[in-house]
């Protein structure tokens, strides 16, 4: 199940600000009982594409299924496929920013600017014939086209699959067109998997404002959304009183507000007023980004750079730059969790095949636990680790580096706590709850000038990030060289 959200010409560039994601960034969240995943596969000033995927977990669907609904159908069925209700549920937090039009101050203007706008998602398992889907959409403005795949059979049951994917093209803002999609998506599919109560009228209310009571098809969209003659008397009412309160308050509709002459009776491309809005900012990179490019720039100086272990290699992020760093044959990504080093492997696998990109290889271990193999290597990482370990026991742990695995080369990041005051942190807060602490750059560089003393390795201190005249770079980094006379 999918959407996919393409912006061109004027205004394109607001997409990823409106949506209040960072198009550098992949978004990947897990939300109820699937994962909700937003790529940008293109960001201009002249075209932007988002694309949103979900997967749900198909044993979740399932659980706390009432007995009415325990027999095979709830195992086999299309729900973890199709774009339906449950999509919608699964991408809403997702997206709330744009839904709510409450992006950060700068962008507010861009919320009421319409859009050049393509809208694909699906597959839709829908009953309505293909000229029903059209008309819902083209009512609105949109040109539509539907897709669906061809169905080969071995045996005479039909040609033609059921399933069908919609393109939409038009002009709109973002939050109506998504709001749009929100109320219709649901009612194409006609299946709800949650009670329909007062909120969901409260939430189709809201969601349709200012373009379902001019629909051709309201009726439809109405009682395939809300399915009860009580639930539609609800909103009809609470409509009603709506309506009635904005032409006390603003006075009397001109009749035929929002058509043109020639418009056949179709609604007008939303009007902007005034000045097109200023573009604020283009979104920072992450300091964790920064972090990666500068460990990769780092190793790609090294003369000795073939064998690198990454120690505390997490979901595989860092070990997988290093795979395209030229030089480097050899990535061990050293990680003691076992969900980490499974979403590691994922990761890994895209690797695959790819020319002139080493895949690491996981390894399931510790740095409190010696692993012989990995003795020698030209160089290992710690990066954002040894805040992690109780201050009392990081003697051991550089002890077994430095005189037992012995590396030509051994780079250490950990945050800077000085900076912590940009952040406006309280003085003794730390950045993540699993932090044992924190050390100001003084405290580095003798904990690094230590063991520079105590065995055959020369210090460079490095800041990663946006550098403060009076705190300094919020990541350090030091890059331990070991001695020439010293090399094995």
């Amino acid at each position: 199940m999918h959407l996919i959200i393409k912006a061109a010409g004027e205004g394109a560039g607001m997409l990823s600000h409106l949506l209040a994601k960072n198009p550098n960034n992949l978004y990947d969240r897990n939300d109820k009982e699937a994962r909700v995943r937003i790529v940008f596969t293109s960001s201009s000033e002249e075209e932007a594409e988002a694309v949103i995927y979900v997967t749900p977990d198909p044993v979740e669907l399932v659980k706390g299924a009432s007995a009415a609904h325990s027999d095979i159908t709830q195992y086999i069925n299309d729900r973890e496929f199709v774009t339906s209700s449950l999509f919608c549920s699964y991408i809403r937090a997702a997206l709330g920013t744009a839904l709510n039009g409450k992006p950060k101050e700068a962008v507010l203007p861009w919320v009421e600017y319409p859009l050049t706008l393509t809208l694909s998602f699906g597959p839709v398992a829908s009953n309505l014939p293909d000229h029903t889907l059209e008309e819902l959409f083209s009512a609105l403005g949109y040109k539509v086209q539907v897709e669906r795949g061809n169905a080969e059979y071995s045996f005479d049951l039909k040609n033609r699959s059921s399933v069908r994917y919609l393109k939409l093209t038009g002009k709109q803002t973002l939050q109506t067109a998504l709001r749009q999609l929100f109320v219709l998506i649901p009612a194409l599919d006609d299946y709800k998997h949650y009670y329909i109560s007062g909120e969901e009228v409260d939430k189709i209310r809201r969601y349709s404002e200012g373009w379902l009571e001019e629909h051709p098809l309201r009726g439809l969209i109405l009682k395939r959304s809300l399915r009860f003659a009580d639930a539609i008397k609800q909103y009809e009412s609470q409509a009603g009183r709506g309506a009635a309160r904005k032409i006390t308050e603003a006075g009397p509709v001109p009749e035929a507000e929002g058509l043109t002459e020639d418009s056949g009776g179709a609604p007008a491309e939303p009007a902007f007023q005034g000045d097109k809005p200023p573009v604020p900012e283009p979104p920072k990179v992450r300091l964790n980004d920064l972090r990666y490019a500068a460990i990769a720039d780092a190793v790609e100086s090294l003369d000795a750079r073939g064998s690198v272990v990454d120690f505390g290699s997490g979901e595989g992020k860092l070990s997988a730059i290093l795979g395209s760093v030229p030089g480097v044959r050899e990535i061990k990504a050293v990680e003691p969790s076992a969900v980490s080093q499974l979403r590691a492997l994922e990761r890994f696998a895209k690797l695959e095949g790819k020319p002139g990109v080493i895949v690491p290889e996981p390894v399931t271990g510790s740095l409190f636990y010696f692993d012989e193999s990995l003795r020698s290597k030209d160089i290992i990482i710690l990066c954002e680790v040894i805040e992690h370990i109780d201050e009392h026991r990081l003697g051991r742990v550089m002890n077994t580096i430095l005189a037992q695995y012995a590396p030509r080369t051994l780079i250490v990041t950990t945050p800077n706590k000085e900076y912590n005051a940009v952040y406006e942190m309280d003085r003794e807060e730390m950045r993540h709850g699993d932090h044992r602490f924190e050390w100001t750059r003084e405290a580095f560089a003798a904990w690094c000038a230590g063991w520079t003393t105590e065995f055959d390795y020369s210090a460079e201190i490095r800041g990663i990030g946006e550098s403060s005249e009076e705190f300094g770079c919020p990541t350090q980094m030091a890059i331990f060289t070991k001695e020439a006379a010293s090399h094995d």
